[in-house]
């Protein structure tokens, strides 16, 4: 069973001049009264009686008293705690009457639930890091954590590139009528050449048949002028003109070959590759965009991945109160921060860590809960009932939401001269202020 504060009473501490009080053993025990009558003092005694001498205020003599301070303290485990004389010595004694000291107390009095504002002021990386310390799972979570950033930033840095080269293709002008490959000069220029050569052939027989021709007509003039020389004449004319007739049969049937449209491809050839690369580098642009977006895409994927297996790790792991997480390294409740978390919400995660930080500590101390409004604490009453928890609290109220009322550095109503055992402060009903 975690250990309680069964019994208080305290005598010239700070603005405290006597009180006794008996707290409720669980639930919410509020301590109300106006400011400057002595609530605070009353926390801080309990801290300074069970916590030692780091918690000693630092005038702890209340002003004008002529006796020593004097705190007591009963706890459920059956320890008496006792501080008084001049140096305000501290006596523990145990269930079986043997003697002990501050060690004893370390053993079941959590130093954070002493002074929880040390918790609730902590910054969001600390808070974090003491819930990770209590379920034990914080360098597991860390390296996913990093790993995690470190799959983000990768995917962040491609989409960005992805987008990148979007952009860059959709810019790029493109030119369907243009060949899929960049035109070659060189090719062009042979492939004029060899046409320029046929041409040539054709014409040189062009003028054979001119040149036949022209000895045909001078042979029959021979042959009209030399009859005396026909039979020879008519054997070398009628070659002649068979020669002849197969010449011009030959060059009836040849076609010239046109060089324009090479000639127009020269003249274009810088204009027509200009338009083959702009093609290529926008095909080029739109397959490095896909191949971008498919990493992206997997990254998505293993981040999606990484996060369901850390979730999985914190729902598995043994979490002081349920909605509690850890995200980019700052504790999360239900999914808000710390800074986004209402009031009532921030005491009921700080005191649930706190008492985990050591399950023998039973209680907590909290000040000034005026914050809060009467549901709200109607509900933190009750869900500190179920949790088994004992707080004693705070509150600048006289109203009837508060157990005790602190007037002037005593209770409201308590004789101060009857011994503690005899003193029965009004009854506090669970969940009704």
């Amino acid at each position: 069973m975690s250990v309680k504060i069964t019994q208080f009473e305290a005598e010239n501490v700070k603005r405290i001049k006597a009180v006794q009080i008996i707290p409720a053993e669980n639930g919410l025990t509020l301590i109300g009264g106006d400011n400057n009558q002595g609530k605070t003092s009353v926390l801080d005694s309990i801290a300074w009686a069970l916590g030692g001498e780091k918690f000693r205020p630092a005038a702890a003599q209340r002003d004008g008293a002529n006796a020593p301070a004097h705190l007591r303290v009963v706890l459920s485990n059956g320890c008496v705690v006792e501080r008084k004389g001049k140096n305000s010595a501290l006596t523990v004694t145990d269930p079986t009457g043997k003697r002990a000291g501050q060690q004893l107390l370390n053993e079941f009095v959590e130093a954070q639930a002493l002074d929880l504002p040390r918790f609730m002021n902590a910054n969001d990386r600390e808070k974090a890091d003491t819930l990770l310390k209590i379920i034990g799972v914080g360098d597991r979570l860390a390296a996913m954590d990093q790993e995690i950033k470190r799959e983000y930033d990768k995917r962040t840095a491609i989409g960005q590139l992805a987008e990148s080269k979007r952009h860059y293709a959709d810019e790029l002008v493109d030119y369907p009528e243009a060949p899929d490959e960049p035109v070659s000069a060189a090719d062009l220029i042979r492939r004029q050449q060899a046409i320029l050569a046929r041409n040539g052939e054709n014409q040189r027989k062009r003028d054979r048949a001119a040149q036949l021709e022209q000895k045909a007509r001078l042979l029959q003039q021979k042959v009209d002028n030399l009859a005396a020389q026909l039979r020879d004449a008519g054997d070398a004319c009628a070659a002649a003109m068979r020669d002849l007739e197969i010449a011009r049969t030959s060059a009836a049937d040849l076609q010239d070959e046109s060089t324009a449209e090479l000639e127009a491809d020269l003249q274009n050839i810088e204009e027509l590759n200009r338009k083959v690369r702009a093609n290529m580098d926008k095909a080029r642009a739109e397959d490095e965009a896909r191949q971008l977006s498919n990493q992206y895409d997997m990254l998505t994927t293993r981040i999606r991945d990484l996060r369901d297996k850390r979730t999985a790790l914190l729902e598995d792991a043994n979490l002081p109160l349920p909605g509690l997480s850890v995200e980019d390294g700052a504790l999360t409740f239900h999914g808000h921060r710390w800074g986004d978390m209402s009031g009532s919400d921030q005491l009921r995660v700080a005191t649930a860590i706190v008492r985990r930080l050591n399950p023998d500590c039973g209680f907590v101390l909290l000040d000034k809960l005026e914050q809060m409004d009467l549901r709200t604490l109607r509900e933190f009453g009750a869900w500190l009932e179920g949790e088994g928890l004992q707080a004693i609290a705070t509150r600048v109220s006289t109203g009837g939401e508060c157990r005790i009322i602190i007037e002037d550095g005593r209770v409201r109503g308590q004789d101060t001269e009857t011994r503690l055992e005899a003193t029965t402060p009004r009854q506090w009903m669970k969940g009704e202020f």
